[in-house]
């Protein structure tokens, strides 16, 4: 077709296309004309639109993307305060993102100098490609990064999944990711020398057929050095240019850090001296203009390129953190590094000018400490706050939920116990967007705010949750929990693995060692932790003692009182003596003391012991008057008991009822205490009629929702008629529901008396107006123990109401004995406890981090606060190591050729500890003692630790000298070695004493002295000893030394005697008895050994104990080895043992070092070591250390022991069990308690009962095989309980619950807790069902679960539903 002509000569055609002929309109290029602004039409219209400008393109986007909207019509104000119940992550539409590749191919890097060139013509290097899953190049576990981890599917959003890789822990160093995501060539920085030193770079990619294009980066002909000082970017000359510094980037550390030059100081050492001059002066120019140069940059002058420059220079390789405290000296700056507590003055007073827009307006006016948290979180910093009960740390918490809804993102609260999650959950419900998940209960999930328990989110972290992302704040409150043994090691673990864009807010009560625990946190997570808080409580306290109906006061605003209790003292005096008067029993405190003993008794012993509920049930049939005194026997003694406890409680409630001390909670140390004492109260009513009918219409709305017969139940039954008069029991054996109405009640005010245990401290925030003691002494599970100050601290917190009492009471009840002022003392005004780590490995815990390829177990150790110590000293440990490996090395040039003394110090050595070993008891025994005898040979200790002495028994120990005195030889030392210390005046002593005998007689007169000395000892002697001792001589060319030798000096007995003059000796110092006795010793050692053999130790000393006949043999083969090496008697063995001494001091410390900075001087690394070969053995893991699907399967179980239940699993023994009976069975993993009533079971039950317990036992003894510190019999018991097993059984087929309850002494309150429990065990058994493939199995859990999951066991929690 031609083409047509329009307007402004713009030309178009039209044809037809296709088979169909459909019309086609194609522009055609126009006409150039020369004059084109004559092609212009005559008018242009104005434009429809106004020009865009940058500003008005930015408006436009904000408005249209940015700025948040809400749907007007559904968030209307009419709306407002609407609840949907819509499930967000079932019914929610998502879009199905297309699949990612399951594989690349990528170039696989090689060395320039292994690269083939394959004959082409330009010789350019073809990388070979290689096929990689594309998960070993995805940052699996990197919260931000060039390859993010991808989503998963939205059910898994909340909770996680095992398949799942956990985000990476933040605190870690980057370049181990970085070495994994990056190819080998590239995370080296090869290629960047490469394309320095002008060779090409990569090219022919697979998917670049034409090459990397380079521009204009070509070969440049210099060789490049780097420099580390900034002074030489000003002060290198002209002539030096080629060698600038060349900045690049990070990635490029490595690479150019190996040719590293050194600084200009140190160049100068490494120069000719003819160029040492140039050089020296070239260092003094580039000095000061170096600090001319820091002059301008401190001015402000080229800021931007100083702190790049120190942004990449202070950049470290090979993992060594980049924080300037880390090389410094002091402890103290590293401290003040990431635990900062200073700061802070003026924040208060200038607040709401530092705060202008307030996330959360508050009704109050805010303490100093408040205001310093609420400014930190504004400022982004994770926060301690560190205060007493009560003070106001919630405050914190509720700003940092303020700030998540108001950036739009999430904050998520952590509870040790469930009823402080479901009690805050009901606090903030009005004020925030919040839900709830704990073990049982699963609401608002999509909500910004959450409350969780930290197993939930420690379980989201090992999961990879994708909600962790969207988290900003984590607030741990009650951080102190720490200290729990059980459950402690779950908040190391939480806050070890929390990525690094969450903040903390850490909740605490006040602890010794906050700042401690802050620096921990800093240093693991790298993160600048503010510490703020205070000591001062908002309610002062008085402490009192009661006794004998008084009070008296001991401690007020936290100084104690000495007074008071000398008074309370001279009261139980007074009283003890006018009960030793009127005679035994005439006296109610008297009385009341012995029914407190036999009370704590009975309730010491009563532990386990089965009563089926029939204790709780007498409360509706007892009399109101002394029908009691009817009874006989026991009966009696009973009602006497629980009349005079109740006379005393009565006594109590009367006094502080009179002082208006009202409402008062009572801390017993025992459930079963609780309970008597609060059903000793009988007779006594303390509400109005008011009170009566408010009780009375709360209980019956909160029971409404409960059938009939679970109504009825005794237990309910009894509380209600305690609250009616005032007075509530709250402890762990109560119906969750039941303890929820007490607490309630309580809040309100109506429940004027509240016996509870230390749980109520705990876990339920309501404050009284006085809190008493029953006892300051309380069974831990293991042992009956004074209270700790912090526990006492913790309980005595909750006396005093803010804003309705000016100070609050705490009473300790006084019953047999006043306590000592040292113990008071120390448990009111003692220091807390400190936070201490209670971190142990688990087989769940290292399973799940070794699917975590970032952070190994190892690394978990060293982050955990028990090695928080250990790894602070690494960099202290670091340099002193250098300098020991700096120090010169000493060598021993030896006088007869090649040295061995080090072969001899070995020996030496070796021979000490077996010397110490076997010394008391080899010398010790009767046999060794009888052959002690004035003759016999021995080896003794020198004193110069160097050589042992060869020397004879002259005397054994009698009344006047306490010890054997020997004879022994001494060596003839050269004047130029210094004496021992026993001989350092010898030359005066033979002159000043030469009437004993220190000079040789001349050989002429030698006869006439033997004859005189014969004459002499024809006299029988007397015993005395007349030398002086310790007596040194010598004789015959040897020195010898005559003193008193201990029994634990003795090395060695001979198996020789010889014939001594004990007269001549030590009478008259005869010196041809000593020539004598020399020249027999040198004999016994003319046969070239040193010292004569040993005494047989099995037929001489008659020794038994085969350990110490061998290490017997062993010592006196290494005396004998000893005394053939040549440097044996050497005149230089002295200086050469202290040489080689000194030398293997500097080895071992050096090896010590190394040690200690390694992985195997962690704590608990042979505990993981044998962990480690236990889930081999059984099939968890293979010999890489790979998560097999067994061990996969462990990592589902998480309520119960995971080694049992996964044997339980694998071994199939749960497949021919109904599903009331695996459930029953599965009970065992979930309860608690120890003593109970022992359970009758169906003969099925019992053959599955003790097949589960058989593998228990097996796998106790596969870890104590492996050095596992577990005992077999001790595993199986904790972790398998079967005191519930026909409960469950019989609620699983139907019966109700109050039949249940009869048949077991277990409380209600822990059925309804083992039950809840259950059901996620078999939650959790049912996913690993699926892991495994098991249908069957699936099904059955469903089943069970389903079965139990009814009536008073699962009644929603009162908190969450209201009442």
């Amino acid at each position: 077709m031609d083409r047509i002509e329009a307007g402004n000569e713009l030309s178009f055609r039209v044809g037809f296309s296709g088979h169909s002929g459909h019309l086609r309109l194609e522009p055609i290029s126009t006409v150039e004309r020369s004059n084109p602004v004559k092609s212009l039409p005559d008018f242009i219209l104005p434009p429809a639109f106004a020009r865009e400008t940058p500003d008005s393109i930015k408006t436009y986007i904000e408005e249209t993307y940015l700025w948040p909207r809400l749907d007007p019509e559904e968030f209307s104000t009419e709306k407002a305060g609407r609840q949907w119940d819509f499930d967000w992550f079932e019914e929610a539409k998502v879009p199905l993102e297309p699949s990612l590749a399951r594989s690349v191919v990528v170039p696989r890097w090689e060395l320039p100098f292994r690269r083939q060139k394959k004959g082409l013509v330009q010789e350019k290097w073809e990388p070979n490609s290689v096929e990689v899953d594309v998960s070993e190049l995805m940052l699996g576990s990197q919260d931000s990064g060039s390859l993010p981890r991808t989503a998963g599917p939205a059910k898994d959003f909340i909770r996680g999944s095992i398949n799942n890789r956990p985000f990476r822990p933040g605190g870690l160093d980057d370049s181990q990711s970085l070495e994994r995501s990056l190819p080998e060539g590239a995370s080296n920085g090869e290629w960047v020398r490469e394309v320095m030193n002008g060779g090409p770079a990569q090219a022919s990619l697979p998917s670049l057929k034409k090459g990397l294009d380079l521009g204009n980066l070509k070969a440049y002909p210099c060789s490049w050095n780097v420099y580390k000082s900034q002074s030489l970017l000003k002060t290198t000359p002209e002539e030096k240019l080629g060698e600038l510094s060349v900045q690049f980037d990070d990635l490029f550390m490595k690479a150019w850090e190996e040719n590293v030059v050194p600084e200009t100081e140190s160049d100068v050492g490494l120069m000719p001296n003819s160029d040492c001059e140039c050089a020296l002066a070239e260092a003094e120019s580039a000095k000061s203009e170096a600090e001319e140069y820091e002059a301008d940059m401190s001015s402000g002058v080229n800021e931007p390129e100083l702190s790049l420059l120190d942004d990449i220079l202070s950049v470290e390789s090979g993992g060594l953190t980049s924080r300037l405290d880390e090389n410094s000296e002091g402890g103290g700056q590293q401290q003040q590094a990431w635990a900062i507590i200073g700061g802070s003055e003026g924040i208060a007073e200038h607040f709401y000018e530092l705060v202008p827009d307030l996330a959360l307006e508050f009704p109050f006016e805010l303490d100093k400490f408040q205001k310093e948290a609420i400014y930190y979180l504004e400022k982004g910093d994770s926060v301690f706050v560190a205060a007493h009960t009560s003070a106001g740390k919630t405050v914190v918490a509720e700003y940092a939920f303020a700030l998540a809804s108001k950036h739009y993102t999430r904050a998520v609260y952590t509870a040790p116990i469930k009823t402080i999650s479901n009690q805050k959950y009901r606090d903030f419900c009005g004020k925030f967007d919040v839900g709830l998940l704990t073990g049982d209960v699963s609401l608002r999930p999509e909500a910004s705010c959450l409350i969780m328990t930290t197993e939930i989110l420690r379980s989201m972290l090992y999961r990879g949750a994708d909600i962790i992302r969207d988290i900003e704040w984590v607030i741990f409150d009650e951080v102190h929990y720490v200290n729990d043994i059980e459950r402690g090691v779950v908040w190391e673990e939480v806050i070890i693995m929390l990525p690094r864009h969450i903040n903390f807010v850490l909740l605490s009560a006040t602890v010794p060692n906050t700042v401690e625990f802050a620096d921990w946190i800093g240093r693991t997570k790298q993160k600048e932790i503010r510490v703020t808080g205070t000591t001062k409580r908002p309610v002062p306290l008085e402490h009192c003692l009661f006794y004998s109906g008084e009070l008296y006061k001991v401690c007020e605003s936290e100084i104690f009182m000495p007074q008071g209790l000398k008074a309370a003292k001279d009261a139980f005096k007074k009283k003890s003596l006018t009960a030793v008067g009127s005679g035994a029993g005439s006296s109610a405190g008297a009385s009341a003391i012995h029914d407190g003993r036999r009370l704590q008794r009975h309730d010491h012993s009563a532990r386990g012991k089965p009563n089926k509920h029939s204790g709780s049930q007498f409360l509706g049939n007892l009399p109101r008057t002394g029908g009691g005194n009817q009874n006989n026997g026991n009966n009696q003694n009973n009602w006497g008991s629980r009349r005079s406890d109740s006379s005393l409680w009565l006594l109590l409630i009367h006094k502080l009822s009179k002082k208006s001390l009202l409402p008062v909670v009572i801390f017993c140390f025992s459930k079963t205490r609780c309970d008597k004492s609060a059903d000793s109260m009988y007779a006594t009513d303390l509400t109005s009629s008011s009170e009566k009918s408010e009780i009375r219409v709360f209980c019956d709305k909160a029971f409404s929702r409960l059938k009939g017969t679970d109504r009825n139940l005794p237990q309910i039954v009894r509380v209600q008629t305690l609250l009616q008069r005032g007075i509530g029991v709250h402890h762990a054996g109560l119906l969750p529901i039941v303890k929820e109405v007490v607490e309630m009640l309580f809040c309100r005010g109506v429940i004027k008396v509240l016996f509870s245990t230390e749980t109520f401290a705990m876990g339920v925030n309501a404050p009284a107006r006085t809190v008493v003691f029953d006892t300051l002494r309380k069974f831990d599970g293991r042992e009956f123990r004074q209270l700790l100050p912090g526990e006492y601290t913790q309980m005595a917190g909750r006396a005093g109401r803010r804003g309705l009492d000016k100070i609050g009471t705490v009473v300790v009840m006084c019953r047999d004995e006043i306590p000592e002022e040292s113990d008071l003392k120390h448990v009111i005004v003692g220091s807390a406890t400190r936070l201490e780590s209670q971190f142990r490995l688990t087989y769940i815990m290292i399973l799940h981090l070794l699917r975590v390829e970032e952070l190994k177990v190892e690394d978990m150790l060293k982050r955990s606060f028990a090695e928080f110590h250990a790894q602070k000293k690494l960099p202290e440990k670091q340099q002193l190591l250098m300098r020991k490996l700096a120090q010169p090395t000493k060598t021993i040039e030896c006088i007869k050729g090649e040295p061995a003394i080090e072969e001899y110090y070995e020996i030496y050595a070796e021979a000490e500890e077996y010397s110490n070993k076997i010394s008391e008891v080899v010398m010790q025994s009767p046999a060794a003692l009888q052959s002690l005898s004035p003759g016999r040979v021995v080896v003794v200790k020198s004193q110069s630790a160097q050589d042992h002495l060869l020397g004879v028994v002259v005397k054994l120990p009698s009344a006047s000298n306490k010890q054997h005195i020997v004879f022994m030889l001494k060596p003839h030392l050269p004047s130029t070695v210094q004496s021992p210390p026993g001989s350092s005046n010898l030359q005066d002593k033979r002159s000043a004493d030469f009437s004993e005998g220190y000079m040789l007689v001349p050989k002429s007169k030698r006869a006439f002295e033997e004859e005189y000395c014969s004459s002499v000892t024809a006299r029988k002697g007397s015993g005395a000893i007349n030398i002086k001792l310790p007596y040194i001589g010598s004789a015959a060319g040897m020195g010898y030394e005559v003193r008193e030798v201990d029994i634990k000096e003795f090395v060695c007995i001979c198996n020789r005697k010889i014939k001594i003059d004990q007269v001549r000796l030590l009478e008259v110092s005869s010196s041809v008895a000593y020539s004598q006795t020399v020249q027999q010793l040198v004999n016994l050692k003319s046969d070239g050994n040193k010292f004569p053999p040993a005494l047989d130790p099995v037929k001489d000393l008659k020794l038994k104990d085969m350990d110490v006949v061998e290490a017997y043999r062993k010592w006196t083969a290494l005396l004998e080895k000893m005394a053939m090496n040549k440097c044996h008697g050497c005149i230089k063995l002295d200086e050469h043992i202290k040489l080689a001494k000194e030398i293997k001091r500097h080895r071992e410390e050096v090896n010590f070092l190394k040690f200690q900075m390694s992985d195997e001087a962690l704590q608990q690394m042979p505990d993981f070591q044998g962990r480690i070969e236990v889930l081999e053995e059984i099939g968890c893991i293979d010999a890489d250390l790979v998560v097999q699907i067994k061990g996969r399967v462990a990592c589902e179980m998480n309520s119960g022991e995971e080694l049992i239940c996964t044997e339980c699993l694998f071994e199939n023994q749960l497949d021919d069990l109904e599903p009331e009976e695996a459930v029953a069975l599965m009970s065992a993993f979930v309860f608690q308690q120890k003593n109970t009533s022992k359970p009758s079971l169906t003969p099925k039950l019992s053959k599955a009962r003790e097949r589960l317990y058989d593998t228990a036992i097996r796998l106790g003894k596969l870890q104590a095989h492996f050095n596992v510190r577990i005992d077999p019999e001790e595993y199986a018991r904790d972790n398998l309980k079967f005191g519930l097993v026909e409960v469950v059984y019989e609620w699983a087929k139907g019966t109700p619950f109050a039949d249940i309850c009869e048949l077991t002494d277990v409380p209600e309150g822990l059925i309804v807790r083992t039950i809840v429990r259950l059901d996620e065990t078999c939650r959790e058994f049912k996913n690993a069902a699926a892991i495994m493939g098991n249908s069957a199995l699936y099904k059955k859990m469903e089943t069970a679960s389903n079965a139990i999951k009814r009536d008073i066991v699962f009644a929603a929690s009162l908190y969450i539903t209201g009442v």
